[in-house]
């Protein structure tokens, strides 16, 4: 393969991860992000498993330590704010064992750019408006830039990817609503949080906010149950009435919460959803990450799931000199079980998070308490971590 250019869509997580690699490898990747910057919003997420390892060839693993949110647990109250039951990380998903973390989205993000940005080229406030394959290449044209040529195009531009659009067909053939909706923004740490999370509950709803960043401020986060509505993902404005709605007479904090919501700076609203495909490739164009695969919040498994998917498909197309129909193939083949175990998982995880009955919410809060003198805690906890490591790492020769 002579041509060794892949132009990337999304400079999120799956995006820079996926270049670090290829440029490691000898490849040209370019990424294009449609926000004008990198955006660095989102909820704390979990690096487990095989993604640690990834992270850890890649040298970051001590950066995301360092930059980890330190959150040592959760505590679930009732609406007058007393504590119910409370819960450990580690005891619940794991985190802090084999060097595994949590960190901001935003903050990983940041991670990854600056380990790519002197090597990589980003273009930020632009999107691909169209794909034109051959046998040679992919000629690309782009909402404001000229078109140009690249051997290879990957989506990893998200959930609702343009990429996957243009290359395989509308979203709806994809999108599998699990039945919840999430949104996520920062506000001030006024509860005076310290690495730590509290939640409230009414039957099929949660609405909490956990402290980030050294506790200089902190996220509010609202889940609740819902058919899929008819709103526009990108109208910020409806989906602030959404919640407010949904929200409105709610006890506890919520109002003051709901209060912040115009000065939020990375508001963030969206159903959860998984993307279910047959296949990640036709012909010169692949889907990396929630673009191809999303396993949704519910899993608590997207950035392990992009990270490793990264990983994965450049090393399959080093290993392949860049033929891609060699490469591609084997990545979804490497891929594919820990895909579906990611996306098996998150089934059934909204009834413990956002229990549909006060029976079930005090049915909840007692396995939480009891949790901890369990003998069969090791498995419940050990759960996030079995299904981060469905697969291994695989060695690709730099």
């Amino acid at each position: 393969m002579s041509n060794r250019s892949v132009l990337i869509s999304g400079a999120s997580i799956a995006g820079p991860c996926l270049a670090f690699w290829l440029e490691r490898y000898g490849f040209t990747p370019t990424i294009v992000e449609a926000s004008p910057s990198l955006r660095e919003g989102g909820q704390a997420i979990d690096v487990l498993g095989t993604a640690t390892e990834v992270v850890r060839r890649m040298g970051l693993l001590d950066r995301l330590h360092e930059m980890s949110t330190g959150k040592r647990g959760t505590s679930y109250v009732d609406a007058n704010g007393k504590v119910r039951a409370r819960i450990s990380s580690e005891v619940f998903n794991g985190v802090g064992a084999h060097g595994d973390t949590e960190i901001q989205r935003g903050d990983l993000a940041r991670v990854l750019y600056e380990a790519t940005c002197d090597t990589v080229e980003y273009i930020f406030g632009d999107s691909i408006t169209a794909l034109t394959q051959d046998e040679n290449g992919v000629q690309v044209s782009f909402e404001h830039a000229p078109p140009r040529r690249f051997a290879l195009v990957i989506g990893a531009d998200g959930v609702h990817s343009r990429t996957r659009a243009l290359a395989f067909g509308p979203e709806s053939q994809f999108a599998r609503h699990m039945g919840y909706y999430i949104c996520i923004y920062t506000i001030p740490n006024f509860l005076n949080l310290d690495h730590w999370e509290r939640d409230y509950n009414t039957p099929g709803t949660v609405a909490g906010a956990y402290s980030a960043r050294e506790n200089s401020e902190a996220k509010a986060i609202f889940a609740w149950a819902s058919e899929h509505p008819d709103y526009d993902y990108r109208d910020v404005a409806q989906q602030q009435k959404i919640l407010t709605d949904t929200y409105g007479g709610q006890g506890w904090q919520v109002p003051q919460l709901l209060a912040h919501l115009d000065d939020a700076p990375d508001f963030y609203f969206d159903a959860m959803t998984q993307i279910h495909m047959d296949t990640w490739r036709t012909g010169r164009v692949a889907l990396v990450g929630d673009a191809g695969y999303c396993a949704s919040p519910l899993s608590g498994q997207g950035a392990n799931l992009a990270l490793v998917g990264a990983y994965t498909l450049a090393g399959e197309l080093a290993a392949a000199a860049g033929d891609h129909t060699v490469a591609f193939p084997g990545y979804e083949q490497r891929m594919r079980p820990m895909v579906e175990a990611c996306q098996k998982f998150a089934e059934g995880t909204g009834a413990w998070y956002a229990p549909a009955s006060s029976t079930m919410i005090r049915f909840r809060n007692l396995n939480v308490r009891l949790l901890p003198y369990l003998p069969w805690r090791g498995l419940i906890g050990g759960a996030p971590q079995k299904v981060a490591r469905t697969i291994t790492a695989a060695d690709y020769a730099a």
